[in-house]
């Protein structure tokens, strides 16, 4: 069973290639689509361990992107 997405394959390789000139694995879709998935269940559970509803951005913990 293939994993989903979490990230918008053509925008991921678009940067990459204006940034650095670079070719995009499939491989590197994966990690970053697992990366967002990790980084939303960190969020779920920060945002319920303060009792809301509502992820929020510090829920994250990635400060001022």
């Amino acid at each position: 069973m293939a994993a989903d997405t979490y990230v918008v394959t053509s925008k991921v390789k678009k940067l990459i290639k204006e940034e650095g000139d670079c070719n995009t694995s499939a491989e590197t879709i994966a990690v970053l689509s697992e990366a967002v998935k990790q980084l939303c269940k960190k969020g779920v559970d920060n945002a319920k361990a303060d009792g809301r509803k509502t992820v929020m951005a510090r829920d994250i913990g990635i400060e001022h992107l």
